[in-house]
């Protein structure tokens, strides 16, 4: 049943994007800021105490709600999991936008290429080169497709074969933005209460991320991908992300990271990959990795589900 959730899912996604995940995220968020404004002390116990109350109770309500529907009707709970997977799966949005930045960049339109990639990543673009906005779209573009694909994916199927894979999905989206918002938080100002979100996130993501790398140097440039992950990813700040990047960048032969021209400032970054400078074209070829990456890991699937109905 994980199989068939999934396709539909993503194709309900491809030919109608779920217009409300916005504001399904706001709220939560405003949830979550009230937790933190009632418990942040600045202690990690508290920090622990207000990511258990934010997460765990859709959680578990879910999974209970999932294993509940399956034994009245399986039909209902596919229908449950398809819809879970459409508010958590955010494949469409980024791939339209990396897309209209490659085909900007490849027109010669590059202060419409800058505004694009400014507007997506939340910060000052206006001095970036055409390589630089390219690099930057490319390590965006193959972030997102692990945090709103490939990481979704992992977990639904995971919890899946526990019957529980919609509370899986939404594990992973929830624990991510709790990453962000409280995880970010300067310890100075906060102390520790962020420390939690961080350590757990970390344990949920150290076992797709990896996954999704290999898949990457598979269907990519297998050799440059693994030299890229062994050699270079330690040098990244977030070494997890380094480990996708370098392996994206190796399978795709492109160099990304380097020197980045930022609101009158240079931001220096360790360079990862080989081959060519980035362009509009590379943009592409990450998004046909993505696609690629996310074709394997169907087949695969589908193979399993074959050989659990021949078993």
């Amino acid at each position: 049943m994980s199989l068939f959730s999934l396709i539909a899912a993503l194709l309900l996604e491809q030919f109608r994007p779920f217009e409300y995940r916005s504001r399904i995220n706001r709220f939560f968020i405003r949830y979550a800021n009230y937790l933190e404004h009632r418990l942040n002390a600045g202690e990690h116990h508290h920090g622990a105490l207000a990511w258990c109350l934010a997460v765990l109770p859709p959680v578990i309500f879910l999974a209970a709600l999932g294993l509940t529907v399956y034994r009245l009707s399986p039909l209902l709970a596919w229908v449950m999991n398809v819809a879970v997977l459409y508010v958590t799966v955010g494949f469409k949005k980024f791939s339209e936008t990396a897309n209209d930045i490659a085909g900007a960049l490849k027109s010669g339109d590059s202060e419409n290429a800058r505004s694009l990639v400014g507007k997506w990543l939340g910060r000052a673009t206006d001095e970036c080169s055409d390589g630089e906005v390219a690099r930057l779209s490319i390590e965006h573009v193959l972030m997102s497709a692990y945090r709103q694909l490939f990481g979704v994916i992992f977990w639904f199927l995971l919890l899946g074969a526990f019957g529980c894979g919609a509370a899986g999905a939404l594990l992973y989206t929830l624990a991510f933005t709790l990453y962000q918002k409280w995880g970010g938080q300067s310890e100075h100002d906060f102390g520790s209460f962020g420390r939690f979100s961080i350590v757990v996130f970390d344990i949920l993501d150290w076992l797709p991320l990896r996954m999704t790398a290999v898949s990457f140097a598979v269907m990519g440039d297998f050799e440059d991908a693994i030299y890229c992950w062994r050699g270079q990813a330690a040098n990244w700040t977030q070494q997890g992300i380094g480990i996708l990047l370098a392996s994206g960048a190796g399978a795709l032969g492109v160099k990304l990271g380097g020197a980045l021209r930022c609101g009158g400032n240079v931001e220096f970054r360790c360079e990862i990959g080989l081959g060519d400078e980035a362009d509009g074209d590379y943009i592409e070829s990450a998004l046909g990795l993505i696609w690629r990456t996310l074709m394997m890991w169907l087949v695969l699937l589908l193979l399993l589900t074959m050989a659990s109905w021949a078993g």
